[in-house]
């Protein structure tokens, strides 16, 4: 659906994406996880035709995004993570207006409005003034208005920006019912891991405008099958005391002990190891990869201020 190479972008001496490749797949929701200035809104920006890139190749649906701007701007919608809107009009008005602007007009102006604000649940508040609505119901008239084209491939930039937990789970519900009824390609960008872990098909990880981990959420996700034994601290010397049993590897803070036929064993020297040494088990769980250990282990936990 949409194949990206060697796309490179930089601000004056700072390169915001370094030659990245990635191939995003048709049908499917790709969450895109990424700290403050790793390159999610750049990449984002050049896909929607926002910004230009400096080198680099992407075509969408057989479309060069060079040659083909304007083709691949009419199968696009987007979401932007600040609100899209005009607060003196009404929802409808907006969405009028809005839908004008791609270029709707008639019966199918109306059907896509009564389409959008029926997805985004706006039909009892359709006539009241954007600027009246919580900032749930703002978040959801933005969705409503990056539909109102039938996009066949939706960006949403942090679309449950500082909405409450019902209008997020509403929201969260909504763009998988669309991906899954109307097919549409979703590249969903998030700050919260879990809304990633819950909706994406295929997660990618971007830091300091490199792809740092890519692929289907399933195989990320199950690439540990292991208990994972949470730790207060432990020495250099106590991790490589742990590390040279078999199946046991040592991370920051976290002792992994894979599942095979030697796990009951294993764990009883790993206790045993971490009993001597005097450290302290906080949590032991047994899971498959968490994603959000996954993402800060990948990252690093350093804060990621905006500069």
């Amino acid at each position: 659906m949409i194949q990206i190479r060697k796309l490179y972008k930089s601000y004056d001496d700072v390169t915001a994406l370094n030659a990245i490749d990635l191939d995003i797949r048709e049908g499917s929701i790709t969450g895109l996880l990424g700290p403050n200035g790793a390159g999610k809104t750049t990449l984002v920006s050049i896909l929607t035709g926002v910004l230009k890139k400096n080198d680099g190749q992407v075509t969408v649906q057989g479309l060069d995004l060079d040659r083909n701007p304007d083709e691949i701007k009419a199968i696009t919608g987007m979401v932007p993570q600040s609100l899209a809107l005009y607060p003196l009009l009404t929802a409808r008005e907006n969405l009028e207006y809005f839908g004008t602007l791609y270029g709707l007009s008639g019966k199918r102006l109306r059907d896509r409005i009564a389409f959008s604000s029926e997805a985004a649940s706006l039909q009892p508040f359709i006539n009241r003034r954007a600027g009246k609505f919580s900032g749930g119901m703002q978040r959801r008239l933005n969705l409503a208005i990056g539909l109102l084209n039938d996009p066949k491939i939706l960006y949403l930039d942090e679309p449950t920006v500082g909405v409450d937990a019902q209008s997020r789970r509403y929201m969260l519900d909504t763009i998988r019912r669309i991906n899954a009824e109307r097919c549409t390609t979703i590249v969903y960008t998030s700050h919260y891991i879990s809304e990633i872990e819950q909706i994406s098909d295929d997660i990618v990880i971007l830091d300091e405008g490199s792809i740092i981990l890519s692929g289907s959420k399933e195989d990320i996700l199950s690439s540990r099958d292991a208990l994972a034994i949470q730790v207060d601290s432990i020495s250099g010397a106590v991790s490589e005391s742990l590390s040279a049993l078999a199946g046991v590897t040592c991370e920051t803070g976290v002792i992994y002990v894979e599942k095979n036929d030697l796990l009951a064993q294993s764990i009883i020297r790993v206790a045993s190891i971490l009993r001597d040494a005097g450290a302290t088990i906080l949590n032991m769980h047994y899971d498959t990869n968490r994603l959000e250990e996954l993402y800060l282990h990948l990252t690093k936990k350093e804060l990621r201020d905006e500069e």
